[in-house]
This record gives structure tokens, sequence and C-alpha cells, in this order.
């Protein structure tokens, strides 16, 4: 049996070099490869059963609308509640299955993804319109989960890890054991498609519960993609349940189901508050408070003083912001810009932002389309806010291209109180604001709801040392931009309307999907 001895110490998934020849020849073979796959039908999954339903979900590739990544079935609140049987049923064993051995599933789980790391990456350029680099570290990070959990779950269960607890006449063998939940209803992303939805799916499982995946709409095919790598090394029946579906008919009846245990989400702040609140009411027949981890957005931020590195802070700022079209919870959407400096820095990300050229994913343009009809709407409405809030320098209207896209825009001069300061707009939308000094600018960044990722530029170790203790977010970085977090090494949640702080890829992450139970012997 495995432990921590047998097997290697856990580093970060390499990321892949496109511009060494022999990388890029292999990651055009493998999007020539699952091209060649694309336009296939998937079905549910729920126990034992594949049921291919009548009414499907048809995913499109955002960036050529014409082509269909797949056709996924839909679920319904028939088949929401046959799997909520069947996942009851499999946690009767599932919970049963010794820590170490639920962890040489999410081992073997990575291993194989590894192996096909490239073709999973291909599937999200097409299906979630990220370029090369962006669905690469996508598939890198859902690797890094497996295998950081995995040893996460050797981790406690080994004695060393137990909570110590003191001694006390007449009592030996006391012991805390972090136990399973239950039946976990997991609400993927869009945004990141495989690393989330992957990362909360085998957190759950590897920690003893049994889930029920109801992935987004939008990119279904590369969930069902990893549903069937996890049947591939053996998973058992139940143990994972996929079922795609409309948001109340599959999402709110789950939520608001008795027998569900907790439920984890990663999307809106308005869809997390709305399953925050229907799953605190306990339903008839419900003999417990659900948990509820939710990761909902941000309002991101970067502070620039005088005495930073412009040049590099202009290119956390471009980068932070357009990284996959904006649409990542940290991306850096407002640049909050000491006076001084001001007009340098304005310049110089305006200069960056006008190399950036957008296209079709699978070419590797700098930046792609957004997700959907829905969110482009909502994006472009946004920017006509921002024409009335602010000076626009660039962009500002929707691209060329048979697909979603929108240009990067900047708006100059933005108020604190503006609306796109304020809200979050999750597309390739930069507010710049001006203010007369540091703290000030500290205070501005602190001004929102929200509190998930931050980034504070300056040369002065006084000055960072005050933003570190009075940034209000759950990940603040300091010289650097404010995405990208690695799992172990950034344990990613946030404050305030961003979340619960569940610090997923985190040495606490697991958890929260645990109960803790004392055990207590009697000399």
């Amino acid at each position: 049996m495995i432990n921590l001895t047998t097997i290697p110490a856990y580093k970060n998934e390499a990321l892949t070099d496109f511009t060494v020849k022999e990388n890029k020849a292999a990651f055009e073979q493998a999007l020539a490869k699952v091209k060649g796959e694309l336009d296939k039908t998937y079905p549910l999954v729920i126990g034992k059963d594949k049921i291919v339903t009548e009414e499907k979900t048809t995913s499109i590739n955002p960036g050529n609308v014409d082509e269909i990544i797949g056709e996924v079935s839909k679920g319904s609140k028939v088949y929401a509640e046959q799997a909520m049987q069947e996942a009851l049923n499999a946690f009767e064993s599932w919970k049963k299955v010794k820590p170490l051995e639920r962890a040489e599933y999410l081992l073997k789980a990575a291993d194989l993804m590894r192996q096909r790391k490239h073709e999973f990456s291909a599937y999200l350029v097409y299906e979630s319109g990220k370029n090369w680099v962006e669905a690469d570290a996508d598939t890198a990070e859902a690797i890094d989960f497996l295998e950081f959990y995995a040893r996460e779950m050797i981790r406690l269960s080994e004695t060393s890890a137990k909570q110590p607890l003191f001694p006390t006449a007449g009592e030996t063998d006391n012991k805390i054991t972090y136990i399973p939940l239950g039946v976990g209803i997991v609400i993927s992303p869009f945004n990141f498609p495989l690393a989330i939805m992957a990362g909360t799916t085998v957190a759950a499982v590897v920690s003893g519960n049994t889930v029920i995946l109801k992935p987004s709409d939008t990119t279904p095919v590369i969930a069902a993609k990893f549903v069937e790598l996890m049947e591939e090394v053996g998973l058992p029946p139940g143990v994972i349940n996929f079922v795609p579906g409309d948001g109340i008919d599959v999402g709110e009846y789950l939520v608001e189901h008795p027998k569900t245990r907790f439920i984890s989400f990663t999307g809106s702040r308005a869809v997390g508050c709305r399953i925050y609140e229907r799953a605190s009411a306990v339903q008839p027949g419900q003999i417990w408070l659900k948990r509820v981890i939710a990761e909902m957005g941000g309002k991101d931020g970067i502070v620039v003083d005088e005495t930073a590195d412009i040049d590099a802070a202009a290119q956390a700022i471009v980068a932070s912001a357009f990284g996959f079209q904006g649409q990542k919870c940290s991306a850096g959407s407002r640049a909050i810009i000491v006076e001084a400096v001001y007009d340098s820095v304005v310049e110089k990300v305006v200069a960056l932002t006008q190399k950036l050229r957008v296209g079709l994913p699978e070419e590797n343009t700098s930046v792609g389309p957004v997700i959907d009809q829905k969110a482009m709407d909502k994006i472009l409405s946004y920017i006509e806010i921002g024409k009335k809030e602010g000076k626009l320098l660039i962009g500002g209207f929707r691209a060329e291209g048979n697909g979603y896209y929108i240009e990067p825009t900047i708006f100059a001069d933005v108020a604190p109180q503006a609306r796109i300061m304020q809200e979050e707009i999750f597309g390739p939308v930069l507010a710049l604001s001006k203010v007369p000094d540091w703290k000030t600018g500290i205070d501005v960044y602190n001004n929102t709801e929200y509190g998930l990722t931050g980034s504070f530029f300056s040369g002065r170790e006084e000055r960072i040392d005050y933003a570190l203790d009075n940034m209000h977010c759950g990940n603040l970085y300091i010289n650097k931009k404010c995405t990208g977090a690695l799992v172990g090494v950034h344990p990613f949640g946030g404050f305030n309307m961003s979340g619960t702080d569940s610090k997923a890829g985190g040495f606490d992450y697991l958890l929260l999907f645990t109960q803790a139970k004392l055990s207590s012997k009697k000399v």
C-alpha cells in the first residue's frame, strides 16, 4: 500500500514551452486528433447506467460558432433523483474504502491525464476558447489537484497528522478521525472547466464522499471526458454521477434535496448567494445543516505606487486583465495608480494592449472569444456604461470573427465609485483610476464588496508591509500579477462576497469535506 514515503514528493506540473518546435508540433497533432472526435453524443452517468436523453445540450466552439463540440444528454429532476439514490447507495461502501486506496485512484488519473495532457488541453481550446498557454495551464492545474489532494488524503489518514490532544487521567487513546460527510453536489464553472471541475470533484471523492457533478452548460464535454477518465481508472460506479442540466431542474432541486450533505459551487455572486440561501433551509426529513463551499468571483485590482517598477507593473496589469479574455475570478479588472506615475503606466498599458491579437484560439492568438452570446451581451453593455464613466483609450467594440469576440478595452480616469470599478464584468474590460497617494490607492482597492485577489507594486518595504496588513483579500501578491495561483503554493479563496474562503489547493481544503469524530477509551 502506498504512503507518503513511497511516492514522489509533490511538485507542480510543468507548463509546456510552446516555443520549442517539438512541443508546438505535438500540440498541433492533438488539436487535429481532437477535431476529428468532435460532435459526439455524451450520456448521463448515473451509477452503472449510461443514459442518452432525448433532450440535449449542444456545446459549441465560442471561437467558431458553426463548430459543434458535442451533444451532451440533459438531466431533469427525475434523473437528479436517480443520481441521488445511486450516490447514497455508493456512499455506504465508498466511505469504508481506505483513504490510501481512494488516493490511488487520483494518482492513477493524474498519470493518465499527464499522458494525454495535450488532448485534454485541445478540448479546452475548442470548447472554452482558451489559447494554448491558458489551456495548458488549466490541464496542468487539474493534474496538480489530483496529485495534491491524493497526498493530502494520505497525510490526513496518518497518525502523525491527527489533531494533538491533551492526555487526562483514566483515559487512553483519545483521537480525532476525519470522516466523510455524505453525498455532495458539485456545480462547476466554464472558466476553468477542467481544473476547477476536477479539483472540486476529487477533493470530495478522495475524502470518502460521493458526488453528483453538474458542470457548466457551456463546457459539458470536457467534464464528460473527465468522468470517462475516472471510470477508466476503475472508480466504482455511483461515486461520481454525471448529471448536466438546467440550473433549476437539476441544480436547485439537488441543492434543496434533504439528502444533500454539502454543495461545492464555483460561479457568480448572484447564483452563489441563492445557493447559500436555499441550502440553509432545513427540508422535511433533513437531519443536518448543509455545508456550502462557495467561490463567487471578484473585482480584483492592482495598486501601483510611484516607487514601483512601472514596466513590470504594466505587464502585470495587462496579463491580469486580459488573460483568457478577463474571464477569471482572479482577473485584475481594476488598476489603481498613484498620480505621479499614472500617465506613464497608462501609456505602457495601452502600448502592451495594442500588441494583443484577437482571433481563433486554436491559432494560439493572445485574445480569444468570451464564452457565449449572453456573456458577450453583458460585457458590451458594461462597455457602454464605461463610455459614460471614463475615457475610452482602446477597444470598446465587438471584434471581427465568427465567434464571441470583444476587443480588449481600457477606460481611464474612472472614479472609485463607478460601476465598472465596483461590479464584476467578467470580460476583457479594464478600468484605470488615478489616486493622489499609495494609501488612498489601498483604500480604493478595498472599496468593493469582493475580496478575492489583489496586487501591490512598490519598491518600499514599509509600504509593502502596510499593504500586507491592510489590503483585504484572500490572495495578495506583491510586485506580481494577481492571477495564476498554483496548487499547493497559493491556496485560493476570497473574502466578503468572493465566497467562503475555501482555500482550494491548500492544506486544510479536504477538511471542508469531512467531519471530525472524537473517540476516547477509558482505562
